[in-house]
């Protein structure tokens, strides 16, 4: 099969995956919502932060680079599954060991039961990573698809019925620990054909996927730091209640990018690492990917921006009015986040995992004195603010390495960029007169909303952006 048609192939799998995950985990938040309250979200948001510190540490790299390098021998990748399996077992009493270290930093004896059980995880997973990686590389995406749904469908209906039944922050983590399990099952049976683990173990066969990984773990580590030091703040001084809003708010104000970016990023990275020696290819492509991160981007967050008053009431409950300032800020960062996302898929394939490395650190540090400063007089609308600037110097300098990486592309880029900001205004505008004349509140005046603001989007793009010839030859691509 060409690489034309894995892509083609790829990406429709990966967007019924998306579609599908989306609404399952839509679902998910609007009911808890309505059953947990934000004590309990920030309880979760705690020991997330401290799992997610683990978590880096999971495959030392070995995702990127075996896609990288193509890696086949199986001598190679039974060392890698050894060493995930014992990185996992290392993990989970890592720690437990030092869960009463947390739990004293937030003074939160809660903390206890949900980090411990949550460390299962690195048990679990570990079993199947090398199997995940793999399947990756080889551009399966319609087993992947199948194992992310299954995984997803089974954790919900378990994590809504416990918290119904009063199990509290521990439905998420039972629930999450059901999804996980289902997930690695089906990667050892889906990978069994990629990879029969022997009994082979010697590390220095692998230092190549080591070295590799160095700058990659140096990269996740700082970028651990720099992406969960807002919450890290404001769980230590305004508690977990606050956490709980802000953590909602940023779940909301990047659900967009979270579940539409994958879409594309997912598919593009094996994909341009199969074209890494071919630099005008790579550009045509990086910029075809801003394009449409944009194109389906930037309308959701535009809508979500206008609508925030209508739609928060709907999915969260009517108590969650503290969010609506915070996920409007959110909206920005999520506009520039999703631009910036895909300069990972240049460095790795180009073999410069070092120049993520060395722009993590940067935005960290931008970051840790912006959050102390704006946090320190506007609470978590500063932290907030503190996230979008950082985000904007950091997209600035992505830009860079981008350019030095594949050469000049910024003017093509903002020519692109016109139309989609351009229709997104026009869908503001549009909602706002609607909102002004006719209300906002209630189901009927938010499908109202969306309906115009679609409609005026989807007019607009097919007026100077597209043709219905083109949207037929992208379903006959299909």
């Amino acid at each position: 099969m060409s690489i034309k048609s894995k892509a083609i192939n790829s990406g429709k799998w990966v967007t019924i995956s998306t579609v599908v995950q989306t609404l399952i985990q839509f679902a998910q938040i609007a009911v808890l919502a309505r059953l947990l309250d934000s004590t309990t979200f920030g309880i979760v948001g705690m020991s997330a932060i401290f799992i997610a510190f683990f978590s880096m540490l999971g495959d030392l790299g070995f995702t990127n680079s075996i896609i990288h390098k193509q890696e086949t021998d199986q001598s190679i990748l039974s060392t890698v599954y050894f060493v995930n399996i014992l990185l996992g077992l290392v993990m989970f009493l890592l720690i437990c060991l030092l869960c009463p270290l947390v739990v004293s930093f937030y003074h939160e004896p809660r903390l206890y039961k949900v980090i411990t059980r949550t460390a299962l995880v690195f048990l679990i997973t570990s079993l199947g990573s090398i199997y995940s990686i793999l399947l990756k590389k080889e551009v399966r995406f319609k087993e992947i698809a199948i194992i992310d749904i299954s995984g997803n469908g089974l954790g919900f209906p378990v994590t809504v019925f416990l918290a119904y039944k009063g199990f509290a922050e521990l439905a998420l983590v039972y629930g999450g620990l059901v999804s996980h399990s289902t997930r690695t099952l089906l990667e050892i049976y889906f990978g069994r054909d990629l990879l029969r683990p022997k009994l082979y173990f010697k590390i220095r066969e692998i230092k190549d996927h080591l070295k590799f990984g160095m700058y990659n773990f140096g990269e996740a580590f700082f970028n651990f730091i720099q992406g969960n030091w807002d919450n890290i703040i404001i769980g230590k001084i305004l508690g977990a209640r606050y956490l709980g809003i802000y953590t909602l708010a940023l779940q909301l104000g990047y659900y967009p990018i979270s579940k539409l970016n994958p879409l594309i990023l997912r598919v593009a990275y094996p994909l341009i690492a199969k074209l890494k020696d071919d630099v005008e290819s790579m550009k045509r492509t990086y910029l075809k990917i801003l394009d449409i991160l944009s194109y389906f981007n930037y309308p959701l967050l535009a809508g979500l921006f206008i609508t925030v008053e209508s739609i928060v009431p709907l999915v969260y409950g009517p108590h969650w009015q503290e969010t609506f300032p915070l996920i409007k800020i959110f909206v920005f960062v999520g506009a520039a986040s999703c631009l910036s996302q895909p300069l990972f898929t240049i460095a790795y394939s180009k073999g410069k995992p070092q120049y993520l490395f060395y722009l993590t650190i940067v935005s960290l540090t931008v970051k840790v004195i912006l959050v102390y400063v704006l946090g320190k007089y506007w609470s978590v609308v500063g932290v907030a603010l503190a996230l979008l600037f950082t985000e904007l110097i950091s997209l600035t300098i992505n830009f860079f390495i981008v350019h030095f990486l594949i050469g000049n592309f910024f003017k093509e880029f903002l020519r692109n960029l016109f139309k989609p900001v351009a229709f997104c205004l026009a869908l503001i505008i549009g909602v706002y007169f609607y909102k002004l004349f006719f209300g906002y509140v209630g189901i009927y005046n938010t499908i109202a909303e969306i309906a115009i603001g679609g409609a005026i989007y989807i007019i607009l793009t097919f007026s100077f952006k597209y043709t219905f010839a083109d949207v037929k030859d992208l379903k006959r691509s299909f």
